[in-house]
């Protein structure tokens, strides 16, 4: 191998040495930009959400390249699937996911354990979509005793809810599986099978599990939309992590803004939505959703950008009020002022915290 003259070596020293200073200075200076809320360099989003309809905002924005367009080629989306809250929320605390659609359980939760630091609410995203599907047999609350009925885990949204209306029709249940009526968390993928066995009797379940229930010969006794003002409640909410939105404000207004257009399509487009969501769950899962199954569920959801904080409130006192949580301060849990951002830019009305 022919060497090089030490002049040439020292040269070729200096300049590496030259270049590396200078990468150096450029990339904290993207750091300290981006830290004030520029966006000097590539970001990556890494966007979490659950194959499911009370997600459709979600899959319907990263299956038609709603985000993507929002971001801009600047960021990178990074989308990610969970399968239930409680993992999700424990990616966001890893530092592995940046922001998450969820349910309010999971939110209270998240800002509970985080002594309200972690994670802050930007936008809403769907209402509605859940009841207490049963067998045919059962005609009212008293006919509930001595039944089981499944939740999707225990002190979840849906298991606060049946034990808080138990407790109003004046019926007991306990966290061990005991009382009047024994509730029994299991996974929503086991449901139908359980329900068709006999091993359970009903279930508080969001869709598409109702209307697979009501498929396989149960009935609803209960549509939640009923027990809340106006018919409406909180399923599923956008999230983003309090370190990601202080080093990316600029990224968390395009990810709203993607939001805001992503149920704009799913409420403008219905047939179209509801293909992309049987379509992107079959990528995810291996098997599509039934179109027809999608369709039997939608009218029982409203997708709405408001987060109805009202309501998760309301959720929070309810799962005191059964004794599966203590009491919560969320003062500082919504920062809606992107949300509102998109909406007036769109000539929207902008959602007011209550």
């Amino acid at each position: 191998m022919r060497r090089l003259p030490l002049r040439r070596l020292v040269t070729l020293a200096t300049l590496a040495a030259l270049g590396a200073a200078t990468l150096g200075s450029t990339a904290a200076c993207g750091d300290d930009s981006e830290g004030a809320g520029g966006n000097s360099g590539p970001v990556t989003l890494r966007l979490g959400y659950f194959p499911n309809i009370t997600h459709a905002p979600a899959v319907v924005g990263v299956e038609k390249g709603i985000f993507a367009e929002k971001l801009g080629t600047n960021v990178k989306l990074d989308p990610k699937t969970f399968n239930a809250g409680p993992a999700a929320i424990e990616a966001v605390f890893s530092g592995a996911l940046d922001a998450t659609y969820i349910g309010p359980n999971p939110t209270v939760n998240a800002f509970s354990k985080s002594k309200g630091e972690a994670v802050r609410v930007i936008s809403g995203a769907a209402s509605g979509g859940v009841a207490l599907v049963v067998k045919p047999g059962i005609a009212g609350a008293q006919d509930l005793k001595g039944k089981k009925i499944a939740t999707p885990q225990l002190g979840n949204t849906q298991d606060v809810a049946i034990r808080y209306w138990l407790k109003q029709q004046g019926l007991t249940t306990t966290k061990e599986g005991g009382g009047d009526v024994k509730i029994v968390p299991q996974e929503n993928a086991q449901t139908v099978e359980t329900f068709n066995s006999g091993a359970i009797d009903g279930a508080w379940v969001p869709e598409p599990f109702v209307s697979r229930l009501v498929n396989a010969g149960g009935k609803v006794l209960v549509d939640e939309r009923d027990l809340w003002p106006d018919k409406k409640f909180v399923i599923t909410n956008l999230l983003v992590s309090t370190k990601f939105l202080k080093a990316h404000p600029d990224v968390v207004q395009k990810l709203v803004d993607g939001q805001v257009a992503a149920n704009e399509f799913v409420n403008s487009k219905p047939d179209e939505a509801q293909q992309a969501i049987s379509d992107a769950i079959g990528k995810i899962t291996g098997k599509p959703l039934d179109l027809k199954l999608i369709k039997q569920a939608w009218p029982t959801l409203e997708f709405t950008n408001d987060p109805i904080s009202s309501s998760l409130k309301a959720g929070l006192d309810h799962a005191v009020d059964v004794g599966l949580t203590e009491p919560v301060d969320l003062k500082g849990l919504y920062d809606l002022k992107y949300l509102n951002n998109a909406l007036k830019a769109q000539g929207k009305p902008e959602v007011v915290q209550p």
